[in-house]
């Protein structure tokens, strides 16, 4: 449209008749230039709350997700649907081709990169994150570390399992060059395990992702809740589990392994004669009869022949919450009073049972079909501190899964840490290797 100060200059050349013209003239201008500018500050106003909703969380719903090739990482497809078997197919191709075309450039792990960094090494994180979907072509090959390399970068962390943080560090740097053949190889490993459960697995039902650290709810073929897991260590290891979810057990006891007992509670009772009074531990004959703990010889292994029973109670090392079902390993799930354990990058701590995050949801979940236990109730009951059992009135089939690659829509292939060493490869076991 024609410029304010144009139109203004030519009133100045005329008078008369064509003044009404030039006014109409400048009016109208006007009224484009004003149209235009609301216009631009609508637009305006939709990149600013792009980058509020981007600094939220949400950076792959608009803004910087426009120089993104692929979905967004976020889904609430399970692991274990024909849909996630279809986009893994996809994925294999769409690597095939990667691999075919020579893979993917090394990032030198030198540095610390992020945004607002120029540095020559960002031409190569640039190429790998284009190669791999992450980041467009159209974002060009600067040295500078931006907006785009940033988003792009976020993706990729989010991808494999790391905080999105658009800063580079020892994980993200594994994860990153990890080379494009192992990874085909990686997906067509996982695409076995998936093939193999994609089956009718229920209308509801849990699973535990090994790799992932992850717990999903899944109801009519979609993720409903999804929690952080603390899952088995290398030397302790989760098992791999088809049962189903038959009992609540509110204000716990626990009952100590014998492996535990062997590895943890003797060690301890040398060290520290009060430790089982001070964690409410009690010692218990075959017979069932209570045994004085200053009566075993803790220089010996004798003590694994007693049954060691741990009070309900905010020290009890399952919290608030069990959740049982049949295993031949006896595992099961269950609350923790270390909290602070979900914060881990890497939460391969437990000893093969599985500590779940804001587990109250998915026990209210779980329980939902169970007459009488509403979340108020199950709340009441954890304040009591009374030992409840809880008979689950349609069980929950669970799985615990070993999924460590997995594709949950185009573009977005799914890349964790194999940190049993199940996939093969000593390149992908990046957390034992840092």
């Amino acid at each position: 449209s024609t410029s304010v100060e144009t139109v203004h200059s030519r009133t100045r050349d005329m008078s008369g008749p064509s003044m009404n013209a030039s006014r109409r003239l400048f009016l109208s201008g006007a009224a484009a230039l004003a149209a235009t500018a609301i216009a631009g500050a609508a637009r305006a106003q939709d990149v600013i709350g792009d980058i509020l909703k981007s600094a939220a969380g949400n950076w792959d719903d608009t803004f910087d997700a426009r120089v993104s090739q692929g979905g967004k990482v976020a889904s609430n497809l399970p692991i274990f649907s024909p849909q996630t078997i279809a986009y893994t197919e996809q994925a294999i191709e769409q690597y095939r081709g990667i691999v075919a075309q020579g893979g993917w450039p090394e990032v030198p792990a030198t540095k610390k990169l992020k945004l607002g960094v120029v540095d020559p090494d960002v031409v190569a994180m640039r190429r790998r994150l284009m190669i791999s979907g992450d980041l467009s072509e159209n974002a060009g090959l600067s040295q500078a570390f931006d907006s785009y390399v940033d988003a792009g970068l976020e993706r990729f962390q989010l991808r494999h399992g790391l905080p999105g943080d658009g800063v580079t560090g020892k994980y993200t740097y594994s994860a990153m060059n990890v080379s494009a053949h192992v990874r085909l190889g990686q997906l067509e490993t996982n695409l076995v395990r998936l093939r193999s459960m994609g089956g009718f697995l229920g209308d509801r039902y849990v699973i535990v992702n090994i790799p992932a650290q992850q717990v999903e709810a899944v109801e009519n073929g979609r993720v409903v809740l999804r929690h952080a897991a603390v899952v088995g260590k290398v030397d302790r290891q989760t098992p791999i589990v088809n049962s189903k979810i038959n009992e609540i057990i509110v204000n716990p006891y626990w009952n100590a392994p014998v492996s535990i007992v062997r590895k943890d509670i003797i060690p301890l009772m040398r060290k520290d004669p009060n430790y089982l009074k001070d964690n409410h531990i009690r010692l218990f004959a075959p017979d069932g009869s209570e045994v004085d703990p200053m009566s075993i010889d803790w220089s010996t292994e004798d003590a694994v022949k007693y049954r060691f029973r741990q009070d309900p109670g905010a020290n009890n090392a399952m919290a608030s919450v069990k959740i049982n079902f049949p295993s031949p390993d006896g595992v099961y799930m269950h609350d923790t009073p270390q909290q602070s354990l979900f914060g881990k990058l890497m939460r391969f701590d437990s000893s093969g049972c599985v500590r779940v995050q804001n587990v109250r949801d998915l026990v209210t979940w779980i329980l939902r079909d169970t007459p009488g236990w509403d979340r108020k109730r199950f709340e009441d009951t954890i304040k009591s501190g009374e030992n409840t059992p809880v008979p689950v009135t349609n069980p929950v089939p669970v799985y615990f899964t070993y999924i460590s690659a997995w594709s949950t829509g185009p573009g977005v292939v799914q890349f964790r840490d194999d940190i049993y060493g199940r996939d093969g490869v000593d390149e992908l076991q990046m957390t034992s290797a840092l």
